[in-house]
């Protein structure tokens, strides 16, 4: 993220005065537990969202000048305070009244501010819930090492995502395996598994982007949530992504094709223009003079390179010669300029990392931030082709490229040439991860103009504009890395048992753990009740004192209070299921003193 290195004085003057009076606002207001996001780009917008749309609590977040142009406003957002700082410092986060938060999300895009951030304000209020979000998990595990008491969730949201673009652009489904007491789960179509294997029927997806989630009707789902069998033959445990190599053309077409790639269209044209002029006139010696095709083929050849010419006393003969002689003066320049050009450019192109000869087969990766950087290792790692494009040459997937010998296109992915490079005509497919919303549908748009049926995942941050592009240029697969991330922060600041997320097009559900209270809603209602159609699904129920669950138990099964039911559901369903879950308070039956 780039950093503004000054302010004018105007600007700040004024700054420091929202400052203060942002401060002043905050020290006046109550002292009720409310809820600290630190973060100003799509992540922290929708993690604010769903605190106060879907668990409905007082959200307090702070923002610092140092924001990209593009990023989504979060002062919008009804009910939110908003404190500016200058930097995140003990003196952010006490404006921000962390002494009474319950938790903090850290999710700025620096792994190192994040952590500096996370000691200092374990350090001024050691019971708050921290949330961390971090691109280097290993980094992420020894920082959890280091505190002691309650360590923070650490969290990446590029690890969450990647996995479904990766998917996505391999035409199949996200093989999210889930790990639960007992039993191991994973998500697959239906026709990949038995019948007696599917646990919970999780999605109706046959139109895109569109999908009907925890249908009524469970035959109407074709992705399921099923158990791992290894006794039954039928079923597999997980859907296996192919290894594809890169392909390469018959050896004559893959060296024309090669030869296009490192030699200029001028360069091409003129060559081919001579050597057509050459063949006519050969043709024409032939017709004229017929000597056989070898004996043609000679004179036409020696013509062309030494100059030499017979003496025939025939003047369209003579002629002809001369036109090859000509031709062959202006020929040997142009292939030796196309010979060296050609050499330079693969050079270049070697000690640069680009793409040396074209090649098909392989999937195009534009963006190359923490959810690019995540794809094209996955992908490395399935053995499929990749070719990376990034306008920055300091991206941070740039150097993971290069050290896995990904070939590299610095330019802009907007643009015709630049997809041409990267042989957008032969690829599998095309995947945008920039965070610029327009680049990636112009990259798109591109791509299609070249090959029309061309496999495209965009990553787009709005659902709307999803949609209109789908019906618009019937481009059919986008994701949102906010809108599968943003979930898992938002549950962990609640503290709740999301055990796993699973996206399904532009939508999540979760698995969760859910508690019956005593004296809840649920306390003594058959499970029937908790299972609601496109919003909760009991999966199983671990019954008080049982080491092991019931999976897949009857509708009419009584629950009673200190049962936990493991559920899939949507935010909405959780947090409803959550409420219906929770203990009636507790009536005092002391009588209150006349007024």
């Amino acid at each position: 993220m780039s950093r503004v290195p000054f302010l004018r004085r105007e600007t700040r003057r004024s700054f420091v005065s929202r400052v203060r009076e942002n401060i002043r606002e905050v020290a006046n207001g109550d002292n009720r537990r409310h809820y600290v996001v630190c973060g100003s780009d799509s992540v922290a917008y929708r993690i604010v969202d769903a605190l106060v749309h879907s668990y409905r609590v007082p959200v307090t977040v702070i923002l610092t000048p140092w924001r990209r142009g593009d990023e989504p406003d979060l002062a919008e957002l009804p009910g939110v305070r908003i404190v500016r700082v200058a930097r995140v410092d003990e003196h952010a986060l006490r404006a921000a009244r962390l002494d009474t938060a319950a938790a903090l999300a850290l999710v700025q895009q620096d792994d190192v501010g994040n952590i500096h951030a996370a000691l200092l304000a374990r350090e001024l209020n050691p019971e708050v819930r921290l949330v961390v979000r971090m691109f280097n998990m290993r980094l992420g595990e020894g920082i959890r090492r280091l505190f002691s008491v309650e360590p923070p969730v650490v969290l990446s949201d590029a690890e969450m995502a990647a996995p479904e673009f990766v998917a996505v652009a391999l035409g199949e489904v996200d093989p999210n395996t889930v790990r639960l007491p007992s039993r191991t789960l994973f998500v697959t179509r239906r026709q990949d598994v038995r019948a007696e294997d599917v646990v919970c029927a999780l999605a109706d997806t046959t139109f895109p982007n569109r999908p009907l989630l925890l249908p009524a009707e469970q035959g109407r789902a074709n992705i399921v949530l099923a158990s791992v069998n290894p006794n039954a033959p039928a079923a597999r445990p997980a859907p296996t992504k192919v290894n594809v190599h890169l392909k390469r053309r018959r050896p004559l077409s893959t060296v024309l094709r090669g030869l296009r790639g490192v030699v200029s269209r001028k360069l091409q044209l003129a060559v081919i223009g001579l050597i057509g002029v050459v063949l006519l006139a050969g043709t024409a010696l032939e017709l004229r003079h017929p000597q056989g095709i070898w004996r043609t083929f000679y004179t036409t050849l020696i013509t062309t390179v030494a100059g030499a010419a017979t003496d025939t006393r025939d003047p369209w003969v003579e002629a002809l010669q001369l036109v090859l002689v000509v031709a062959g003066v202006a020929l040997i320049p142009l292939v030796t300029a196309a010979i060296v050009e050609g050499i330079v450019n693969a050079r270049i192109a070697a000690s640069q990392g680009r793409l040396q000869a074209p090649i098909e087969d392989h999937v195009i990766v534009i963006g190359l931030g923490n959810v690019g950087t995540r794809v094209i290792r996955e992908l490395y790692d399935l053995r499929v082709g990749v070719v990376a494009i990034d306008k920055n040459e300091s991206a941070r997937g740039a150097l993971l490229a290069r050290e896995l010998g990904i070939p590299l296109i610095i330019g802009d992915a907007s643009l015709a040439e630049t997809l041409n490079a990267a042989s957008v005509r032969t690829c599998r497919a095309l995947v945008a991860l920039s965070t610029d919303d327009v680049t990636n549908l112009q990259a798109a748009l591109h791509g299609r103009e070249v090959r029309p049926k061309l496999r495209v995942v965009l990553r787009l941050f709005d659902g709307q504009f999803a949609e209109r592009v789908q019906h618009a240029f019937n481009i059919n697969f986008s994701r949102s890395v906010s809108y599968l991330a943003a979930p898992a922060f938002a549950a962990a600041m609640m503290d709740r048992e999301v055990n796993q997320i699973i996206p399904i097009d532009r939508h999540v559900l979760l698995i969760a753990e859910v508690p019956v209270g005593k004296g809840a809603a649920l306390d003594g209602a058959p499970v029937a009740a908790a299972n609601v159609a496109g919003e909760a699904a009991v999966i199983a129920v671990t019954q008080f004192g049982e080491p092991r669950p019931l999976w897949t138990p009857g509708p009419q099964q009584r629950l009673v209070h200190n049962d936990r039911l493991t559920i899939v559901a949507t935010r909405e369903g959780l947090n409803r299921t959550l409420g219906r879950a929770a203990p009636a308070p507790i009536v005092s039956s002391t009588p209150q003193p006349a007024s």
